[in-house]
């Protein structure tokens, strides 16, 4: 018998998933919570083998609750569940040790079967998540080839959006820089669209990988060229 816990805020969504697992002869729900304290309460009260982890809640999002109930109870696995396929959601949540990831509207089947691959020590990802996950590896393995950017358009950045640039590149989701330079998740959001515009860079990934390739990463000046 597997012991799942599910952590979602919207109510109609976790009772209905604690009914239909509830179904499966394999699966035992310990508990249905509403938010990551919750979680990590009953995760210490009922010791569940995999925990089902929506990625958008209030006060504190799937990626945190990932990483608190991975450092916590490292036995635990943990299926992130969301209706969006966000890339920072995406790798924040794997980053931290994710066991799986599926989208809300996956069937009931392919829910059963994650809990069931990842208690047994493997993992899960939605088809459309693992395509733009690959995609992310390729460019990662050919970042051998720098990203050009402008000398005119680096001196355009200003202090606190080379800080910003800084934690990019070494991988730090937009919770993880909020809460390390003191900022709100939608400022940081904001100043990364304004970076990659300056730079007329495509996506995060390579303000990542230009930010590794420069120097940026190990540099505490304001233009490190």
């Amino acid at each position: 018998m597997i012991k799942a816990l599910i952590v979602d805020d919207q109510e109609l969504f976790r009772e209905s998933l604690k009914v239909v697992l509830g179904v499966n002869p394999e699966i035992e729900v310990t508990d249905a919570v509403s938010s990551v304290p919750e979680a990590l309460r009953s995760a210490a009260r009922d010791c569940p083998d995999v925990a089902l982890m929506d990625i958008r809640m209030p006060g504190m999002d799937g990626v945190e609750g990932t990483r608190l109930m991975k450092e916590r109870f490292p036995k635990i696995k943990v299926i992130v569940l969301t209706t969006f396929d966000d890339d920072d959601y995406v790798f924040g949540a794997l980053k931290h040790g994710a066991s799986g990831y599926l989208l809300k509207g996956s069937s009931l089947s392919e829910l059963s079967k994650a809990i069931q691959i990842a208690h047994s020590g493997g993992a899960m990802i939605n088809p459309d998540i693992a395509s733009k996950a690959i995609r992310l590896f390729s460019q990662m393995a050919k970042s051998t080839v720098r990203i050009h950017v402008d000398e005119d358009m680096v001196k355009e950045i200003r202090r606190n959006e080379w800080e910003i640039i800084r934690a990019v590149g070494r991988g730090l989701s937009n919770r993880e820089i909020a809460r390390e330079l003191s900022l709100s998740e939608g400022t940081v959001r904001n100043l990364i669209s304004v970076i990659l515009s300056k730079l007329s860079l495509r996506d995060r990934t390579q303000l990542a990988i230009w930010a590794v390739q420069t120097g940026v990463v190990h540099s505490s000046g304001v233009n490190p060229e």
